[in-house]
């Protein structure tokens, strides 16, 4: 790292409609570091990363690259001059293999036909970084994590000298990300330069060199990382300070009746003989690793995926759920963890995705009840949080926190009496988080049974009454969560001590 910058944005404007989404930035980034990104949803940092990386051209302003003036018109024209972004919103090929994936474009041939083998050969060498995929399966096969891993690895593959990282740890566990967080130092070792965008602020401030901090299109400032603190980002990011600690919970009373009772609940090859309860207005929370099965039993209970064994039981009476439609009428909901693949219709007005569901709730032979619909939205997102002015806007529009708001209300509208909340708080900003943890906590003292899957163990930690660890799709452990630790429960999902310490702390 010799100090000197390869990026200088002066004075960069960029407006979408009426949104303006940067305003007047002038930024140095060297090269050889990691630069962190912060800022609530909104802020502006997808913006400026994909700016950098040729998706989009500012409006105004400048860029330079090694001192000289540039001027993208695709990101392929940026790639060409070294520098790449890994999305939010995965760009990959779902019926091609990893592979292919990760040098499309960039491909080896022979004879004007793609060499696979020499293909399979750069893969290996690549795979030095301890990623393991599989080269030859469809991506498409791949959990959400693994298809993060895919793109880090074409980025990582293409010898790039500035990657963009729009929140790549979003779909990756603790260990996925210290995996990651070792190949960004090496690669920055080795010269290559990295924006890290992140709502982590633990990430942020553990992996960067200096950290800049956005606020309604506008730049705070830039500073060494050792001279932030979560709590000095939160008040340049918000404007004022923000309490980092979770609500108060109120615990269930001792003689409230069970909602959700599972017994030997098993799904092939991915869950295996789980049972547990939820009462009501009780939060449970469900930690492990990704991959051992948290959301595979969410969606045996929401019948996305098949029992092959096992009862369910909803307010002490059987119920066989095949099916997410049955599901929903029998009062369960599930918010997914992916907003944007599995809960959301992101071209569509707000309140369509909200009222999808229960049309038969606002209609009238057929025809759906206008008055009767908006009069139910406006108590729903009132108490959820949702800006109502906006609720005839495609919901893409919105930021990730609302977004997620939502999809609150999507689910809430049909009263359930269970709500699984798969990953409730993925890709949001620390103050949509925390109004996500305070709506939660509302619902389970309004009597609403929740089931609570999340990576971050400090979340379930200080959300949930009860707790249960998964392992290899098997629930392993029980505990209180008034004893448990993010540390108690990663050594849980790990079996041992000593992967415990290869994996490091939370």
């Amino acid at each position: 790292m010799d100090g000197a910058p390869l990026i200088e944005l002066r004075r960069v404007r960029k407006q979408f409609g009426g949104t303006l989404a940067l305003n007047d930035v002038s930024l140095s980034i060297s090269r050889g570091t990691v630069h962190g990104l912060v800022g609530e949803n909104g802020a502006g940092k997808s913006t400026l990363g994909k700016i950098i990386a040729g998706v989009h051209p500012p409006d105004a302003g400048e860029m330079l690259v090694d001192g000289r003036r540039v001027s993208y018109g695709s990101p392929r024209e940026a790639l060409a001059d070294g520098l790449t972004i890994i999305a939010q919103e995965l760009a990959l090929v779902p019926r091609r293999s990893v592979a292919e994936n990760i040098f499309l474009g960039a491909e080896s041939s022979r004879a004007g036909f793609v060499d696979g083998r020499a293909i399979l050969r750069r893969y290996h060498e690549l795979d030095t970084f301890g990623f393991g995929l599989d080269p030859e399966a469809t991506v498409g096969s791949l959990r959400v994590a693994d298809q993060q891993k895919v793109e880090i690895l074409r980025a990582v593959g293409r010898e790039t000298r500035l990657i963009v990282m729009d929140e790549p740890t979003a779909s990756l566990g603790r260990d996925d990300a210290r995996k990651l967080f070792g190949i960004m130092r090496q690669l920055s070792a080795q010269g290559t330069t990295m924006i890290f965008v992140s709502h982590s602020l633990g990430d942020v401030l553990e992996l960067c060199d200096e950290i800049t901090v956005l606020k309604d299109g506008k730049l705070v400032r830039t500073s060494p990382a050792s001279e932030e603190t979560p709590e000095k980002l939160v008040l340049g990011m918000v404007g004022r300070s923000l309490e980092l600690t979770f609500p108060e919970r109120q615990p269930p009373p001792p003689d409230a009746p069970l909602v959700l009772s599972l017994d030997g609940v098993s799904v092939p090859g991915l869950v295996h003989d789980a049972s547990l309860t939820i009462r009501r207005g009780e939060i449970v929370g469900l930690a492990g690793l990704i991959g051992s099965g948290r959301s595979e039993l969410a969606g045996a209970i929401f019948g996305s995926l098949p029992r092959s064994a096992g009862t369910i039981e909803l307010d002490g009476r059987p119920i066989d759920i095949r099916s997410p439609r049955q599901a929903v009428r029998a009062g369960v909901a599930m918010l997914p963890e992916s907003r944007k693949d599995l809960g959301l219709v992101m071209g569509r007005p707000i309140y369509e995705n909200v009222t999808l569901p229960h049309l038969k709730r606002v209609s009238s032979g057929g025809v759906v009840r206008s008055r009767a619909e908006r009069r139910s939205l406006r108590q729903i997102f009132d108490e959820v949080g949702v800006p109502s002015p906006r609720i005839g806007e495609p919901v893409r529009v919105l930021s990730g926190g609302n977004q997620q708001k939502v999809l609150f209300s999507k689910w809430l509208f049909g009263e359930p009496r269970l709500l699984i909340a798969d990953e409730p708080t993925r890709g949001v900003d620390v103050g949509a988080k925390r109004a996500i943890y305070d709506l939660l906590v509302r619902l389970a003292a309004s009597g609403l049974a929740i089931l609570l899957i999340s990576s971050e163990l400090e979340e379930v930690v200080g959300l949930a009454h009860r707790i249960f660890v998964m392992r290899d799709g098997r629930l392993v452990n029980e505990v209180d969560a008034a004893a448990a630790t993010s540390e108690g429960l990663l050594r849980a999902a790990f079996g041992t001590l000593e992967a415990m310490a290869a994996g490091g702390s939370p």
